[in-house]
């Protein structure tokens, strides 16, 4: 028996809640808007905030690219597109530049988004204060009164006892001087990518109940000490094995038969245009 859904999946009402609470983060950059995250058909920290906001701002004349950890064929990239076509009749892309609305888990693509773009990241801990103080009340004030120095404390342990800051993803960032935001889980190396984004990025919480945004062309510094600057992940000397890439985030792989260590793109849609535009005789 075919079921009808409504166009999105959500009704009306609900995607203008979503909508609402979604202008609201993007009116107040780097501020986590409470809002009344609905039951979906996937489980919570499946992508179920980002998967919200998907559906509440698609169009039929959107194309739709889905990202995990910078693959478009996982099985959360997957079973997202499918519940998202299925509902709306949008086209899905694996290039970047066709996509109008990108939703990713734990990356930023590795193609410069434009401004007609909207990048949604998946967010499972969306308040950056958690690590140090459990409640939600008390993050809520110290947010109000810009008292961020249990984040530049956390830091400074790390530094104390590893010798250098050692948050492999979600190093918070200061959005327009002003509010300190987690990222989401993208690695450290993608955190450049949203100062002053052309595109607009939204980041959705489902099991904690949050958006924020970053709109587009806004300042976000990565929080760092004047004399232990931020770093990203350096790759300086390696290059992609399959389409010769530099400059860009590779996943390390070792050759089980021979231990040998190898690089490949992390991004995979941006591997493949690579070598699908290499002259054929190559």
């Amino acid at each position: 028996m075919n079921i009808a859904y409504n166009f999105a999946f959500f009704d009306e009402g609900s995607k203008r809640e979503i909508r609402r609470s979604t202008l609201k983060a993007i009116a107040i950059p780097g501020y986590q808007v409470p809002f009344a995250s609905r039951e979906m058909p996937i489980g919570r920290g499946w992508g179920t905030g980002g998967l919200q906001l998907t559906l509440s701002l698609i169009g039929k004349k959107d194309m739709l690219k889905v990202i995990d950890q910078g693959a478009d064929e996982s099985v959360n990239a997957i079973n997202i597109k499918k519940l998202v076509t299925k509902t709306t009749g949008v086209r899905t892309v694996d290039d970047t530049e066709d996509a109008t609305v990108v939703q990713s888990r734990h990356r930023i693509p590795e193609v410069p988004l434009k401004e007609h773009q909207i990048l949604i990241l998946q967010v499972p801990l969306p308040e950056p204060l958690r690590y140090y103080e459990p409640s939600e009340f008390v993050t809520q004030r110290l947010h109000a009164e810009q008292e961020y120095s249990g984040a530049w404390l956390m830091l400074f342990e790390q530094i104390m006892k590893y010798g250098h800051m050692s948050t492999g993803a979600d190093h918070p960032v200061m959005v327009q001087d002003r509010y300190v935001m987690a990222p989401s889980p993208i690695p450290r190396f993608d955190n450049p990518k949203m100062n002053y984004s052309k595109a607009l990025i939204l980041l959705g919480a489902g099991r904690e109940k949050k958006i924020y945004a970053v709109p587009p062309f806004t300042k976000v510094v990565s929080l760092a000490f004047d004399d232990y600057p931020f770093e990203a992940e350096s790759f300086e000397g390696a290059s992609c094995w399959q389409c010769g890439a530099t400059g860009v985030f590779l996943d390390e792989l070792i050759d089980e038969g021979t231990g040998e260590t190898y690089h490949q793109c992390n991004d995979t849609s941006y591997c493949i245009s690579r070598l699908n535009a290499r002259p054929a005789n190559h």
